[in-house]
């Protein structure tokens, strides 16, 4: 008798335990669509934005700016790493955090002084777990990212780039290529890269062609900042997207686990229910014949 209903507690608790990850992996599909389009409007700009700033600087091939200057030498490097605030969305923070300490190592091997910063809790306390040092966690940035907020984080990174406190900025980040791919990234975003041109892309064939005003090295100064922040943007928001996938899969893997257990706690509560009918059936009959044996 205590073990049917041993498993049928159990079987409730899972049958709770199945609407609670069947809501989530809802609420995660609902999230993954909006922060899909999100990410989609955004990669449109930001591709004809470089564009943009590629051809102005064949135009402009002299042209200086304190956000593409290389360094000859990199001392010290900031580190921003983009994690999630909420667990229950696989390896998802788990690959982070492996991808970041390989990247502390690869740096501090080549002699560098890393700053670490990071975005979301999970990422900050498992860093911490590891005793990685951190400069400043981001909490307000992982879960819906804002243009306002983003925006503000960047000047300061332009700010202390240009005040030399550090030489280069590096981001680590899971970027999804489609739904079912995503791609943990080391990316380097300060100094920005020289746009180099791209085979099949439109390249200005003649800079006489062009009218520009005041410059093109003017439009370069206006656009770069720009650019870096759009950049910085996107990465904030593949990280979200990439969250919302982990999230949205894991919780469809969980619905599907809880939907067999069920089925086999039923046959085994099935099993139990009829070996206890059994039992009980056997004591009656046997008290009924050993009452027939005394008259």
């Amino acid at each position: 008798m205590a073990r049917a209903r041993t498993l049928e507690k159990r079987r409730k608790a899972i049958q709770n335990i199945e609407k609670i990850t069947r809501t989530m992996e809802l609420i995660a599909t609902a999230r993954f669509k909006k922060a899909w389009d999100r990410t989609q409007a955004t990669t449109e700009y930001t591709l004809g934005l470089f564009h943009l700033v590629r051809d102005l600087a064949k135009l402009e091939p002299a042209a200086s700016h304190p956000l593409w200057t290389p360094r000859d030498q990199t001392h010290r490097v900031l580190l921003l790493v983009l994690s999630s605030n909420r667990g229950l969305c696989g390896g998802y923070n788990a690959a982070v955090v492996r991808q970041t300490i390989q990247t502390l190592d690869r740096l501090r091997a080549e002699g560098c002084e890393v700053l670490v910063e990071v975005s979301g809790k999970r990422g900050a306390s498992a860093l911490r777990f590891r005793n990685t040092a951190i400069q400043t966690v981001h909490t307000h940035l992982a879960d819906h990212p804002r243009w306002e907020q983003v925006e503000v984080l960047a000047q300061r990174y332009m700010d202390e780039l240009t005040a030399g406190r550090w030489d280069r900025l590096a981001v680590v980040y899971t970027s999804s290529e489609t739904v079912g791919r995503q791609r943990l990234k080391t990316e380097v975003l300060l100094p920005l890269p020289r746009p180099e041109p791209i085979p099949g892309h439109f390249i200005p064939p003649n800079a006489a062609e062009y009218d520009l005003y005041p410059s093109g090295a003017a439009i370069l100064d206006d656009l770069l900042p720009r650019f870096f922040k759009v950049q910085l943007f996107q990465c904030f928001l593949q990280a979200a997207l990439s969250e919302q996938i982990a999230r949205m899969f894991a919780m469809k893997s969980a619905s599907e686990n809880t939907t067999k257990m069920l089925h086999r706690l039923s046959l085994a509560h099935h099993r139990a229910r009829q070996t206890q009918i059994t039992s009980e059936m056997l004591e009656v009959l046997s008290g009924a014949e050993a009452l027939q044996q005394q008259r």
